[in-house]
């Protein structure tokens, strides 16, 4: 006999992440108690789809910070306390619209069991029998409504998500650290741009570099979002470390977007790499010019990846490895799925440190770093212990 597809669905679901990602695997919640679950259906006054119970009782949602169990669509899997809390919320939001209105946004029959979080969007199922569509998975968008053209069921979707994982990167499902993290990368753009292409004359009219930035300059911490355990790695490193990998990232980055094409690029680069100088901080020096080009020429395409490579690669020949490293990374990041694996061997694949939070950029200690304002509510927190 065909076992029930939402536990089939968190059989595979399961085994993947135990493998792939446990610290993931380890956010997901025990099974709800039956009474629980009747509970909250009597609160919201409707009755769950078997499914939806039957995927309660595997697992009562997720809880956690960044590592923390969430669909491809982002959403983290509530448990019933909050599958009630958000439904309710829910309604609150629909009250006082007509019933054109509630149709296509928000109705009584709806139950949210997956969170964005930073907003009200969210994963919905349909608990209205009258409606002909019970069970039926939607998604909330705070701007447009809700849309079931997810799944006919929460098998259904969930067989799908299983799918995603087993597929890894092709589907999106990228794993770090012993987490999931779901990411795509953008297609690769033709090359565009000729190697042996002249310089442009000194005087003619090209974009300025913005070449105020030197190695010295102080990076605020804010400047680290994003890059999670790998941020906080990089500013407790010495600033010897964290060139050498600006100098790796960089060659990635130029190597992505056919900026290692340019010799006056590559004669920079190879320049850092055996330690020397940076050229003069000039406009009209031949690296200079070649970035102020490529970068007119990106614009005249509309091709963002290639103007930031440009703008990238100043910072890497003239500017603060800190902040090198950090634009090469989300650069490289939006290129390629296993950019945080780069960036670890980059690095020298030090142990990683936890999930940076105000108590550590408030305790750290790198004159590289701003962390003014979070020393000084460090520092309060410490006096009011002490």
């Amino acid at each position: 006999m065909r076992r029930d597809p939402v536990q089939e669905a968190w059989d595979r679901i399961d085994a993947w992440l135990r493998e792939h990602a446990p610290r993931t695997f380890a956010t997901l919640g025990p099974p709800a108690e039956p009474e629980e679950i009747a509970a909250a259906e009597r609160e919201l006054g409707l009755a769950f789809p078997a499914e939806l119970v039957a995927s309660l009782r595997r697992h009562n949602g997720a809880v956690g910070g960044a590592e923390v169990f969430r669909f491809s669509s982002h959403d983290r899997l509530l448990p019933v306390s909050e599958i009630v809390q958000e439904t309710r919320f829910m309604r609150h939001l629909a009250d006082g619209l007509d019933e054109e209105e509630a149709a296509y946004y928000w109705t009584d029959a709806y139950v949210k069991f997956g969170s964005f979080e930073s907003t009200a969007d969210g994963l919905t199922i349909d608990c209205g029998r009258e409606q002909g569509a019970y069970g039926a998975i939607g998604r909330f968008f705070d701007e447009t409504g809700t849309d079931f053209g997810m799944a006919d069921s929460l098998g259904a979707y969930l067989t799908e998500l299983a799918d995603l994982l087993e597929g890894g990167h092709a589907s999106g499902a990228v794993t770090f650290n012993g987490r999931l993290i779901w990411e795509w990368a953008e297609s690769p753009r033709p090359e565009w741009g000729s190697a042996v292409e002249p310089l442009p004359r000194p005087d003619e009219e090209l974009p300025q570099l913005d070449l105020s930035c030197r190695p010295t300059d102080v990076v605020h911490v804010s400047r680290f979002e994003g890059l999670d355990e790998l941020g906080a790695l990089i500013a407790v490193l010495p600033r010897e470390r964290v060139a050498e990998a600006a100098r790796k990232q960089l060659r990635r980055v130029a190597e992505d977007t056919g900026l290692d094409r340019y010799p006056e690029v590559g004669a920079a680069l190879d320049a850092l790499d055996r330690g020397e100088a940076p050229p003069p901080r000039e406009q009209t020096g031949p690296p200079a010019l070649r970035l102020r080009a490529v970068i007119a020429q990106a614009e005249a395409r509309r091709d963002h990846v290639l103007k930031w490579a440009a703008e990238t690669t100043v910072h890497g020949i003239w500017g603060s490895p800190y902040e090198c490293v950090r634009m090469s990374a989300h650069l490289h990041g939006r290129l390629h799925l296993g950019w945080r694996t780069d960036l670890h061997e980059d690095l020298g694949s030090p142990p990683l440190p936890s999930m940076p939070d105000d108590r550590f950029w408030g305790a750290l200690r790198n004159p590289a770093i701003d962390n003014a304002w979070h020393a000084a509510q460090y520092a309060a927190q410490q006096g009011e212990q002490g």
